[in-house]
């Protein structure tokens, strides 16, 4: 089997001020100059912020002072054009517009071909694995939440594939969540978790993520995909498995926080050889006019000094390439 490269990124936020700006611009300028790059992987995948609708009333029921969706006549195809293979919808946004703009978001990703998890129309599908094919290589992905108690879906009612904590009866439910995958009798080569976890603008996973997720790794997960913080934390292998705890952000129009520059992140990039996660390759980059790009050499400078700093205390050690960071897994 030949060497895969994978893609991840955290939050990629399409909505308001990138929408407004998107109607009236090339549909695939979201992503500035890194759009070569994001065709040449293999698969990506992400963590999509926002509905794809233009449907529904601002969620009022409880308290949600931001409220995210794009239509889908540019977001999808924009997608479409960066070769986008998996969504992950566990997260505080996809009811931001109610039921209709959560089901026209399912359904535009299906008429795509992009495969998701972590929402649904009721129970079973918000929780239901996603399972699709990059090139040769099997994946299969979990997604989950803390955020949005309020969005936890019924039976038969709509919401998001939320976890109440990382105790024993959300383990249980994750452990069935993962049961699921093989239900054809066949396992993946490569399992991710997307993880949407713990509040904003913290600067590092506190200590019962981090069990949580190692927890995962022994369960058999090899890359945690983790998103929610709005910046980016420290990695950590473990056990052969790939923990990124938090991936920030990679497309928005937020508010920019000058010391912890949630601006700034990487592409985070998974080579898979001979079936095993080999290496994680970091690309540096930065959100400006609503836009994802290339770092300059002083802000890449800026992103790998925090990275490796964030990431020392888990005993991670990354190598350079030019502006890159490497590490062996």
């Amino acid at each position: 089997m030949a060497p895969t490269r994978l893609g991840f990124t955290g939050d990629v936020m399409l909505g308001r001020k990138v929408d407004e700006y998107q109607r009236r611009r090339e549909f695939d300028h979201v992503w500035g100059n890194l759009r070569d790059r994001l065709r040449d992987l293999d698969g990506l995948l992400i963590n999509l912020e926002c509905t794809l609708s233009t449907r529904g009333d601002p969620w009022t029921e409880t308290r949600h002072p931001f409220h995210f969706r794009a239509d889908p006549d540019w977001a999808v195809p924009a997608l479409d054009r960066v070769g986008v293979d998996y969504c992950s919808l566990a997260n505080n946004h996809l009811l931001d517009f109610h039921e209709p703009a959560l089901v026209d978001t399912l359904d535009h990703l299906d008429v795509a071909s992009i495969a998701r998890a972590g929402a649904g129309r009721d129970r079973a599908e918000a929780f239901r694995p996603a399972r699709f094919a990059v090139g040769d290589l099997e994946i299969a992905c979990v997604a989950f939440t803390d955020n949005a108690r309020e969005w936890e879906p019924g039976e038969d009612d709509p919401g998001i594939a939320h976890l109440g904590g990382t105790g024993t009866e959300s383990r249980e439910l994750v452990r069935e969540t993962l049961d699921r995958i093989e239900d054809d009798g066949t396992a993946p080569d490569v399992l991710v978790a997307s993880l949407h976890w713990g509040p904003n603008m913290v600067e590092e996973p506190d200590e019962e993520f981090r069990e949580f997720c190692r927890w995962l790794a022994a369960e058999g997960v090899d890359v945690i995909h983790g998103h929610s913080a709005h910046v980016f934390h420290g990695v950590e292998v473990y056990d052969g498995s790939l923990l990124c705890y938090d991936m920030g952000d990679f497309v928005d129009d937020y508010r920019v926080d000058r010391r912890l520059r949630n601006d700034r992140s990487f592409l985070f990039e998974v080579l898979v050889a001979g079936g095993e996660v080999a290496e994680l390759r970091l690309f540096p980059v930065e959100i400006y006019d609503y836009s994802v790009h290339e770092t300059g050499r002083d802000v890449a400078r800026w992103s790998r000094e925090r990275m490796r700093g964030l990431s020392r205390e888990f005993g991670t050690e990354f190598e350079r390439d030019g502006k890159e960071l490497v590490l062996a897994v």
